[in-house]
């Protein structure tokens, strides 16, 4: 029997979004381990603790200090000769960089990394992103450098990693679409009557939550009976987080109804029309995902990870980032009269079964990382 470790920063993602990977692989006869802090309490209370042994690891996903980054080293390569694995997969900033570094220094036989996004760092033109950007380089070059495959959620990522030269011209690489999206779970529901835009979101400014406000002031003063609403949890250790106040102020503006931290979102897609995400940057964005399988038009950004997502004038618009006003313009245009709107949601869910079906993404993966049966 094969042992596979999987390695993240946050344990409910482990639940939520590789539930579906983590069942395949033990479908395939494969005994799965997971690790993340606190992934014990989590993953035990899940309908995965039957299948799978969990993991605590004390990694700060935020700490970016040195002393901080060699314990988490430490505490991986712990981890690792505890378990013995045949594969480990680490996914987000830090267990990519130092979990599959731990596991080259562990000898790992088979290790992936998987970059769901690039993020602040890599993406961003600020002074400060480039100087951590220059800081962290070398641990990218050899962490990856010590993968055996390194699976990417959109082409932008890999591209911009080669040119930067992160990864070897002979290094092995694949492109998914995103995590997939399981549609058992996420089914087609008719429009709801009236108009209602939706925003789910980690409240960070890179999601573009304040662009998404401006535009709602916009199209509200040409038409006030379009409702913009907002979900997502407040993210306070985080420096660009979106404060309780400005939330509180958009509220009582009446520009936004905020539905809170949702911990199930289908509800309030359903009864949304469209759906918006103006994001800075992405790997695949999940909340698009179950938007596309629900069936709805999505208003998205043509930044790297969400333009893959929209087939412009399709199943939506992209707009550039950044620009409310455009924003504002692609938000009337889908919702300008019910057939328009009724098209592209047909044409968001048969992108969503076609394209993002888990089940597809899944063997992709399964594949990619030689586990497949």
């Amino acid at each position: 029997m094969t042992k596979v470790l999987l390695i993240a920063s946050f344990a409910p993602s482990l639940v939520n979004f590789r539930g579906p990977l983590i069942r395949s692989l033990v479908a395939l006869g494969h005994e799965v381990h997971v690790a993340a802090p606190d992934a014990r309490a989590l993953v035990g209370a899940s309908e995965l603790a039957s299948i799978v042994t969990a993991h605590d690891t004390p990694i700060d996903r935020t700490g970016t200090g040195v002393l901080a980054n060699l314990r988490a080293l430490a505490a991986y390569r712990r981890l690792i000769r505890g378990i013995a694995p045949d594969h480990i997969l680490s996914y987000t900033i830090k267990p990519v960089v130092l979990g599959t570094l731990a596991a080259r220094l562990e000898r790992v036989p088979h290790r992936t990394a998987l970059l769901t996004g690039l993020g602040y760092v890599f993406e961003s033109p600020s002074l400060r992103a480039r100087m951590i950007r220059l800081a962290i380089s070398p641990l990218y070059r050899a962490a990856l450098g010590g993968a055996n495959v390194v699976i990417f959620q959109n082409p932008d990522d890999e591209a911009t990693l080669r040119r930067l030269r992160l990864m070897a011209p002979a290094q092995r690489s694949i492109v998914v679409s995103g995590s997939g999206i399981d549609l058992d779970r996420f089914l087609p529901v008719p429009l709801p009557e009236g108009r209602v835009v939706l925003l789910i979101a980690r409240l960070v400014r890179a999601k573009g939550i304040l662009d998404y406000v401006a535009a709602a002031r916009i199209v509200r003063r040409r038409d006030p009976r379009i409702t913009f609403r907002l979900a997502g949890w407040f993210d306070d250790a985080n420096p660009v987080a979106i404060s309780r106040a400005e939330v509180e102020g958009w509220v009582k503006e009446g520009v936004i109804e905020y539905l809170g931290a949702l911990d199930d979102v289908r509800p309030a897609l359903a009864a949304c029309t469209l759906f918006c995400l103006p994001s800075y940057y992405e790997g695949t964005p999940r909340t698009v995902l179950e938007a596309l399988a629900t069936g709805r038009p999505i208003v998205t950004t043509d930044v790297p990870g969400c333009r893959e997502t929209v087939r412009n004038g399709w199943n939506g618009f992209l707009v550039p980032a950044h620009d409310p006003a455009a924003l504002a313009e692609a938000i009337l245009e889908a919702l300008g009269d019910r057939a328009t709107t009724e098209r592209m949601a047909a044409a968001s869910l048969s992108y969503a079964r076609d394209r993002y079906d888990v089940i597809k993404v899944n063997a992709d993966m399964v594949g990619g990382m030689g586990l497949a049966a």
